[in-house]
């Protein structure tokens, strides 16, 4: 715990006024967060696309979920004002602002500084989300990385979870939720009923790899690789996709999303695609609503070079198949 804070301290989050808690995973945090704020048919918000593993969440608990439009920049902010000018206010907002599962997109200071603006004053948490923040491929955007939990903006309580998932390792099953001390102490209960206590082992291990000086470097090793993994998918696909298929190159993170023209069903290409032994993650799995599926999710970060350099041809030709049809 001593050592999560001092590297949670270095990225300007507030640990000293906050309570921190491990988790098993960050996915666990967010479905602490979720028990602890829900009661069936409550109004939650939400970006779409969205999280697979929040939305689950989040219908575990029987929620009403509401899904808000993304630009460039992050959550449309007129969403999100009209939703909390509704007579029922939601129990809080989910988002991931530093690329975006699916989306791959950082959000903009501005928009970051406006969520809060929209949400202070009001009974609204919000969770912040922030899996990939240490998997940036520009030191430009390190100004832009700063979590909205370390702006400690006035009025918002922000429950921020983490993941040693994607950093370190997937196997160690570690995350963490840090939180104002109220919302604290009714996850720690919560956590008490479902695993008592997160592995002590994979703790030791972490924080052994904190102090040893070690997980810095091995970070940016990790970030180097998945940096020359995006590059090589993006060249590909700049050279095979068709025009009408649109997607922005990764700044971080795992993802592309490519958004396919609305005549075209992802479920489809999908299946052309198993067919030639290439898998990726169709659109209106992240949609709340389950509808949109003219999008699609591909992963880079798990994919040998060799697997994205026949992959990538795989996906163009299907697309290309089905929009010819």
């Amino acid at each position: 715990m001593e050592s999560l804070g001092w590297f949670l301290a270095e990225k300007g989050l507030p640990v000293d006024r906050d309570r921190l808690i491990i988790t098993t995973g960050s996915q666990q945090a967010i479905s602490m967060l979720a028990r602890v704020f829900l009661d069936p048919g409550d109004r939650v918000l939400v970006e779409n696309p969205c999280f697979i593993g929040a939305l689950a969440a989040f219908k575990a608990c029987q929620a009403e979920l509401t899904g808000m439009k993304m630009d460039h920049e992050g959550l449309v902010i007129e969403e999100l004002e009209r939703e909390l000018f509704q007579p029922t206010l939601p129990k809080f907002l989910y988002i991931t602002p530093a690329f975006h599962n699916p989306l791959g997109m950082l959000y903009s200071e501005q928009r970051k500084a406006e969520i809060a603006k929209a949400l202070a004053g009001t009974t609204v948490a919000l969770i912040e989300d922030d899996a990939y923040g240490d998997l940036y491929f520009y030191e430009d955007d390190k100004t832009r990385l700063r979590p909205i939990k370390g702006l400690s903006p006035e009025g918002v309580d922000v429950c921020y979870t983490g993941s040693f998932s994607k950093i370190l390792g997937p196997g160690l099953r570690l995350g963490w939720l840090l939180a104002p001390k109220e919302i604290y102490e009714q996850c720690e209960l919560s956590k008490q009923s479902l695993d008592a206590c997160s592995s002590s082992f994979t703790q030791v291990l972490a924080d052994e790899f904190i102090r040893s000086g070690l997980l810095s470097p091995y970070i940016e090793r990790v970030r180097e690789e998945y940096r020359r993994r995006a590059f090589l998918m993006c060249n590909l696909l700049e050279t095979e996709l068709p025009s009408e298929v649109s997607w922005q190159r990764p700044r971080g993170g795992f993802y592309i999303w490519l958004t396919l023209p609305g005549d075209v069903d992802a479920t489809q290409v999908l299946q052309q695609s198993l067919e030639r032994g290439v898998v990726f993650v169709v659109g209106k799995t992240f949609d709340p609503e389950g509808r949109r599926n003219h999008a699609l999710r591909l992963s880079y970060c798990n994919a040998k070079p060799e697997e994205i350099e026949r992959g990538v041809p795989v996906v163009a030709a299907a697309i290309r198949n089905m929009m010819n049809r």
